[in-house]
């Protein structure tokens, strides 16, 4: 049985049991409910409400800092609607062209859910942690300002399926959004037997009450919350998930980026069979780090030191795995007697040099004015000594379907002047992306290692809080786990990408544990900024619905000076706004379907 055929059989048999337990009146028992149709327990208890009056007592302290979160809510309102509109529009426009997208996995359901193993984009166990810290701030904010407002909070508590997923805090609704009249029982012949055992009690109840010649005490009023306070105490769940998300990502670009650092860019992509590399020991995913006394950051060290070697040559390989180093030694080897020497051209720059004198993909480099090109080394160092404005005479072979002028020896030789790359040297810039997707071949060695350009990678994402001042930057750091820089999207240090990667400085005693902190911050700053400014939108239930009700209401008010129009208007507009949004989000998913039909 698979392990996803195990996971929702486990799944399936905790909601038969919490379906029964429900239905059996245990889970009422112990303060228990569920969270509607669905398995989720949400577990009340008392406890810690002592806790909020002592954290409430700054009062103008957390008013201040929900009066800013009304502010940031409102910006986060139209933001979200301005997004959803676009959204729709370039759709729209779209089917009017004929140029529907494809479903895909950015437009999937499933990925409208920022729910961990749900979202292909998020990691479970990452996903869950921010999941849980996200719930958590939200609820306890609304619980804190709660008890600043003086409004009660019945409860607190967790919500669990199988899991903790996130916690609660529960007002007296009453208080928060005013009371409710309540309309009269009467006893009619449809009446069930519970409803006539209630009525009896009552009834009881009140003859007893009647027969002592007591009054029946009267029920102290429920003081409502005003709309202030209501804003107040809505915003302030947005406002906790906004400062979360702020803290997070200050630590996860500051000190955490600043305490990791590249380990080396030459990880072995295959190993041969029988080859040196093989009978050595080295395995595919190891990074190699360091050969004889030269410490390995990228291929082209590897690539430079092996050139000054003979076949039989003894080296010493020291390679690392999960974090593990061991050491291997073996032979150089002969290259094969089909091994063609040359730099493969993997790609060109738009606009480059390469690409104005018509080098093109899939050819390759094996010279370069008197230097031949032996391996990528050979064209790095090479290149090195070049100056901007330089006219250099590049020899390669032709691509497949090349259908320029040839040499005599079959081969293409064309003249180009190289440019500057860089403001901060002149060196001499071609424009050719080398290797096979950043793959170099050893053949010497029966390897092929794949350079990832982990220091590059490293730097683009500490540059991104400088490029906060442009709306690319937001974009940039908002989109990184779905797009990244290249539409690879980035999920944090883990898996292959944390190969790459060592601690440094103050995070070296902690080992890996950088990572997971880093993990840790990133998911919980991203998924505390998208659960705010999702809770922003205009539509109830969301607290963003609630808030923007309210002030439609004052608004409306003010013109009429009419109680019962102005609510009858606040509501048709709110739920104008919801249900316009809930269609959004319908036409979103199912728009690129319906174009496929069409």
């Amino acid at each position: 049985m698979s392990g996803t055929s195990i996971a929702l059989s486990i799944f399936l048999l905790y909601w038969f049991l919490v379906s029964y337990l429900d239905r059996k009146g245990i889970l009422e028992k112990y303060n228990i409910s569920t969270f509607g149709p669905l398995p989720i327990l949400m577990i009340r208890t008392t406890r810690g409400l002592k806790l909020l009056d002592i954290l409430a007592r700054p009062r103008f302290y957390w008013r201040c800092f929900a009066n800013l979160g009304i502010l940031l809510m409102f910006a986060g309102m139209i933001a979200m609607f301005l997004v959803i509109a676009l959204s729709d529009f370039a759709l729209y426009t779209s089917f009017l062209s004929g140029n529907v997208p494809e479903p895909g996995k950015y437009n999937s359901p499933r990925n409208i859910l920022l729910i961990p193993g749900v979202n292909e984009f998020i990691p479970f166990t990452w996903g869950v942690i921010a999941l849980i810290v996200t719930l958590v701030v939200h609820e306890f904010a609304h619980a804190i300002l709660c008890r600043v407002e003086n409004i009660k909070v019945k409860s607190m508590g967790i919500l669990y399926a199988l899991v903790p997923v996130g916690g609660f805090a529960e007002p007296d609704e009453e208080q928060l959004f005013g009371s409710k009249e309540k309309e009269e029982k009467e006893l009619s012949l449809t009446a069930t037997i519970e409803e006539i055992e209630e009525w009896e009690r009552e009834e009881k109840k009140r003859l007893e009450i009647e027969g002592a010649g007591l009054e029946e005490p009267k029920p102290a009023p429920v003081l409502s919350a005003t709309r202030t306070q209501r804003a107040r105490i809505l915003a302030a769940g947005v406002m906790a998930n906004f400062s979360v998300a702020f803290i997070a990502l200050l630590l996860f670009f500051g000190p955490v980026l600043g305490a990791i650092a590249p380990l080396s860019d030459a990880m072995i992509l295959s190993v041969n069979e029988s080859s040196p590399a093989s009978v050595a020991g080295l395995e595919k995913n190891m990074i190699i780090t360091q050969i004889d006394d030269t410490k390995i950051t990228t291929a082209v060290d590897l690539l430079t030191y092996l050139e000054k070697t003979e076949p039989g040559d003894s080296v010493r390989i020291y390679a690392e795995k999960d974090h593990v180093v061991s050491i291997h030694d073996l032979q150089v080897g002969s290259a094969p007697a089909d091994h063609v020497g040359g730099v493969l051209v993997g790609g060109i720059v738009p606009g480059s040099p390469a690409e104005d004198a018509g080098i093109e993909a899939g050819m390759t480099m094996i010279r370069i004015n008197n230097t031949e090109m032996q391996s990528i080394a050979s064209f790095v160092n090479f290149m090195e000594t070049t100056k901007a404005n330089q006219t250099i005479e590049v020899e390669l072979l032709p691509s497949v379907n090349y259908a320029g002028n040839l040499t005599e020896n079959g081969t293409v030789i064309l003249d180009v002047q190289l440019s500057s790359h860089s403001t901060e040297n002149d060196r001499g810039f071609l424009g050719v992306i080398y290797g096979n997707s950043g793959v170099a071949e050893f053949p010497m060695l029966g390897i092929s290692v794949w350079m990832p350009q982990s220091k590059v990678y490293l730097d683009a994402l500490k540059q991104i809080p400088s490029m906060l001042t442009t709306l690319v930057g937001w974009i940039i750091l908002f989109g990184l786990p779905i797009y990244g820089f290249a539409g690879e999207g980035f999920r944090g240090f883990s898996g292959t990408i944390m190969q790459f990667y060592q601690p440094v400085g103050w995070a070296e005693p902690l080992g890996i544990g950088i990572f997971w902190i880093a993990n840790s911050l990133l998911w919980i700053g991203w998924l505390n900024f998208y659960v705010g400014l999702f809770n922003c939108l205009p539509a109830v239930p969301l607290d963003g619905g609630h808030v923007f009700r309210d002030y439609i209401y004052s608004f409306i008010y003010r013109l009429t000076r009419n109680d019962s129009v102005s609510e009858k208007v606040s509501n048709s507009i709110t739920a104008s706004f919801s249900m316009l949004i809930l269609f959004s989000f319908i036409f979103m998913i199912f728009g690129p379907f319906i174009g496929q039909w069409i």
